[in-house]
C-alpha cells in the first residue's frame, strides 16, 4: 500500500508539465543571468585595462578623456535609457513596489536596460570614473530573470516579483562569487515577504548563478583573500574605533548621496544639475580626473587594484586615499552615470582599516582592513548581514567571524542615526519617474459630485 502511494505521487509529479517547464525555465534563465554577469565582469576588466594603457601613454589624458566620456554617458543615459542610470539596486526595488503596475516594470528592469547598463557602466570604467559593477549587476541579472516571465505557463507558482528578487540576488552572487551573500541580499534588501524567502526554486536559481560565475572566474574572491592569524583582545579597541568611524563616515556618505541626488533645487548646485546636466557632468568628470591625477591614478576605477595591493601587504597611498576615493565616487554618482558603490565602498573601508592600523601601530593590519571593509559597506548600504557575508567569504579562516559581524552591526547602527537607508531613499526617486495617474473624464467627475449619486448619499 505504501509503495503504491509513493508511486502515485511520483506519477502525479511527473505528469505536471507546467511544474517541470517552470523549473526548467527558472534554472536556464538563472544560468543565463550568471553568464551575463561573467560577461559584464570581463567587459569591465577590459575597460579598466584600456584606461590604464591610455594613462601609460599619456599621463594627462584623463583631464580630457574622462570629462568627455562622462558627458557622452550622461547624454546617452538621459536620452535613450533613463532607467539605466544610478546604481541599479533602486530600480529593482522600485519594480518590486506594489504601486508599480506590471506594464510599468519595463521602466526599471528589462533586457534592453540590462544591455544598456552593461555597456554604459563599462564605458564609465573605460573613462576612469570611480564606480563598481556589483550594484549594476543586480539590475542586469534582474532584467534577465524577469524576461523568463513571458515564457512561463499560466497559473505558475513563480511570480514576477519572485523572479525579480531571484535575479537581483543572483547579480550579487555572481559578481562577488558569494552565493550565500546573494541569498542574504535578497532577504535583507530586496524583500521581507516570507513566502519569497522560502522559495526553494528561486534560491536554487540564485545559488546556480553564483556557481556559474565561480566555475568560470574561479572560486577566489573578487578582492582577494585576507589571511588573519593569532587574534587576541588587543584588537578590541582598534576595532571599536574603526567600527564607530566607519559608521560615522558611511552614514555621512549615504546622507550626502541622498541629498545630492534628490536635488530639491534650493541650492545652486542642484539647479545647475537640473538645468544644465551635461555641463554639470563635464565638471564632475573633470573633478574625478583631477583627483585621480593627484593620487597617481589610485582613485580611478573600482578600487580593485588598490584594495588587492593592500591585502598583499603593500603600503601605497597616504591617508588621503580614503577621503579622496569617497569624493571621486560621490562625483561619479552625482554626475548621473550608471555606477555602483559596492566596490568603491570596500576600497574606502579597506583604506581606513589600514590607516587605523598604521596610526596605532597595530600588528594585525589584515584584520583591521577586513573590519574596515565590512564596516564601511554596512554603514553605506545599511545592509549589515549582506556586508558581513560578502567580506566573511574573503577571510581565510573563521577566527574573525564574530569580529566582522560585530563591526558590521555597530557601523550600521551608527549610520542609521545619521541617515535614512540609502537604497530605500533612492527607490522613492525612481518611483517618481512613474507617469501620473490618468485624470478622470469631466463627465465622470460631475456624476460623482452630483447629489443624486449613490456615493453622496452614503
Amino acid at each position: 500500500m505504501k509503495a503504491w502511494f509513493w508511486w502515485f505521487k511520483l506519477q502525479r509529479e511527473l505528469a505536471d508539465w507546467r511544474l517541470w517547464l517552470t523549473r526548467a525555465l527558472v534554472i536556464v534563465f538563472a544560468a543565463l543571468a550568471g553568464l551575463s554577469i561573467v560577461a559584464f565582469s570581463w567587459l569591465g576588466d577590459w575597460a579598466l585595462e584600456r584606461f590604464s594603457a591610455l594613462r601609460g601613454h599619456w599621463a594627462w589624458a584623463p583631464l580630457v578623456w574622462t570629462p568627455l566620456c562622462t558627458v557622452a554617458i550622461v547624454w546617452l543615459t538621459r536620452r535613450f535609457w533613463p532607467g539605466a542610470g544610478g546604481s541599479g539596486i533602486p530600480q529593482v526595488m522600485a519594480a518590486l513596489d506594489p504601486a508599480v503596475a506590471p506594464e510599468q516594470r519595463g521602466l526599471f528592469v528589462s533586457l534592453r536596460l540590462s544591455l544598456a547598463k552593461m555597456l554604459l557602466t563599462s564605458w564609465g570604467l573605460l573613462a576612469g570614473l570611480s564606480l563598481g559593477r556589483e550594484g549594476p549587476s543586480v539590475q542586469v541579472a534582474a532584467g534577465m530573470m524577469h524576461a523568463a516571465r513571458r515564457w512561463l505557463p499560466d497559473r505558475t507558482a513563480v511570480s514576477a516579483q519572485g523572479l525579480l528578487v531571484a535575479g537581483g540576488a543572483a547579480g550579487i552572487a555572481a559578481a562577488f562569487n558569494t552565493p550565500l551573500g546573494g541569498v542574504m541580499f535578497a532577504i535583507e534588501e530586496l524583500t521581507r515577504r516570507p513566502e519569497q524567502r522560502s522559495s526553494g526554486l528561486l534560491i536554487a536559481g540564485i545559488v546556480l548563478a553564483g556557481l556559474v560565475g565561480a566555475s568560470i572566474n574561479g572560486n577566489g574572491s573578487y578582492f582577494g583573500v585576507i589571511h588573519v592569524q593569532g587574534l587576541d583582545l588587543s584588537l578590541f579597541w582598534p576595532g571599536l574605533l574603526l567600527a564607530l568611524g566607519c559608521g560615522l563616515m558611511g552614514g555621512l556618505f549615504s546622507r550626502l548621496m541622498i541629498n545630492s541626488l534628490r536635488g530639491d533645487g534650493r541650492d545652486g548646485w542642484s539647479r545647475w544639475r537640473r538645468l544644465r546636466p551635461l555641463s554639470f557632468a563635464l565638471a564632475c568628470g573633470l573633478g574625478v580626473a583631477v583627483i585621480g591625477l593627484v593620487t597617481d591614478g589610485a582613485t580611478f576605477g573600482s578600487g580593485y587594484g588598490y584594495n588587492h595591493a593592500l591585502l598583499q601587504g603593500e603600503h601605497l597611498a597616504s591617508w588621503l586615499y580614503a577621503p579622496l576615493k569617497l569624493l571621486a565616487t560621490w562625483l561619479t554618482t552625482w554626475a548621473g552615470v550608471p555606477a555602483g558603490i559596492f566596490a568603491p565602498s570596500l576600497a574606502i573601508g579597506a583604506a581606513w582599516g589600514a590607516d587605523v592600523a598604521a596610526l596605532l601601530g597595530h600588528a594585525q593590519a589584515p584584520a583591521l582592513i577586513a573590519m574596515g571593509m565590512v564596516g564601511f559597506l554596512a554603514a553605506t548600504t545599511q545592509a549589515p548581514l549582506t556586508a558581513f557575508i560578502i567580506v566573511m567569504e574573503m577571510v581565510d579562516g573563521h577566527a574573525m567571524v564574530l569580529s566582522l559581524m560585530a563591526c558590521s552591526l555597530v557601523a550600521s547602527g551608527v549610520s542609521r542615526l545619521i541617515s535614512t537607508p540609502l537604497y530605500r531613499a533612492l527607490t522613492q526617486l525612481q518611483l517618481g519617474r512613474l507617469p501620473p495617474p490618468a485624470a478622470e473624464p469631466p463627465a465622470q467627475r460631475e456624476a460623482e459630485a452630483s447629489p443624486a449619486s449613490p456615493a453622496s448619499n452614503s
